[in-house]
């Protein structure tokens, strides 16, 4: 028996050898699931830095970078290259999602104000996490203030292209200057997000993840990305999930469509990838995430929700879409 989602309900269909795609049933009858979005992010103004230097916003959707390239940021149809908290709220609802958790970086601007506002004014929905460059001068006071607000989580997206390593020379993530920032937050925080980049960057640190992780127990860590695997690394996910494979370690699982590009709608690759962290870490330690806006280029939210139909049961759908941010974020 498999369970396959689309959106909030589900319909029970027996399949011999293999499933079918099929219109589900939308029967009010028929259980619901909620959903979280466990990876998004706003900008009323757009203030990315990262390896190409500033990105900035143009009409129309579309942004540059300080290399002069120019990049589709969010559909066409946006007049303004903006995605405020009321846009992520609409777009929300038209696809029936319940909550979202705000993960800012480098790629759209950390804004860590907008962040506590959106939260602030809209906490039955919205959680969010701060985050703050190591390399501040000043990120004992900067840590201070983010500290004395109701925002018990920290992201820390250290990528080498939108991330801490794209603007900074490499450093460790168990290293004395991230170790002293852990310790700072350890009982404060509850939870320490990490967007890696991908396997073969410098940023790109699994066994100082498991070290954080066994060092700070208390800490919920959440891997973005299900770690950016890329296309042809199935052994290598494998070995990394088997390496996080801890109590206190969880994965969000948003954009990893993108991540295996080149591919096609329902990503047989994404799929696959999807189906190893079932198997080696379990639904309970799964997120599922947009990354919107920037993906809504690319696929519509109703695709980037239904392409894991018929990989997880009735039970784990409900940990793989809301009981795990639940836990985590919430």
């Amino acid at each position: 028996m498999e369970y396959k989602l689309n959106h909030r309900h589900f319909s029970i269909i027996y399949v011999f050898y293999f499933s079918f795609p099929i219109a589900l049933n939308q029967d009010e009858n028929y259980p619901q699931i909620m959903i979280i979005d466990a990876h998004a992010h706003i900008f009323s103004t757009l203030s990315g830095f990262g390896a190409d230097g500033e990105l900035k916003p143009l009409s129309n959707g579309k942004a540059i970078w300080s290399t002069g390239e120019v990049i589709q940021l969010l559909p066409e149809e946006y007049e303004k290259t903006e995605f405020s908290i009321s846009s992520l709220l609409s777009l929300m609802d038209k696809n029936n999602i319940d909550k979202a958790v705000l993960l800012q970086g480098g790629f759209l601007g950390f804004d860590n104000h907008g962040v506590w506002e959106g939260v602030e004014k809209h906490r039955d929905r919205i959680r969010g996490a701060f985050t703050v460059d190591p390399f501040c001068r000043n990120v004992d006071k900067i840590l201070g203030n983010l500290l004395s607000k109701d925002i018990d989580t920290f992201k820390f997206e250290v990528s080498t292209g939108c991330g801490l390593m794209g603007i900074h020379h490499s450093f460790p993530l168990d290293g004395d200057m991230m170790y002293a920032i852990y310790k700072r937050l350890y009982t404060k925080v509850k939870t320490l997000a990490f967007d890696l980049g991908s396997p073969g960057d410098d940023s790109h640190q699994v066994d100082a993840i498991r070290r954080i992780a066994e060092d700070f127990p208390s800490f919920n860590i959440v891997v973005c990305h299900l770690s950016s695997p890329r296309r042809n690394q199935d052994d290598n996910l494998k070995r990394e999930l088997d390496t996080l494979s801890l109590s206190n370690i969880y994965f969000d699982t948003a954009a990893l469509w993108w991540k295996t590009r080149p591919e096609e709608y329902p990503f047989g690759i994404a799929r696959r990838y999807l189906e190893y962290a079932r198997n080696i870490v379990g639904a309970e330690h799964l997120m599922w995430g947009s990354d919107v806006p920037s993906t809504l280029v690319r696929v519509p939210l109703s695709k980037q929700l239904d392409y894991s139909d018929g990989i997880f049961s009735e039970r784990e759908s409900e940990w793989y879409y809301y009981k795990t941010a639940e836990k985590v974020y919430f």
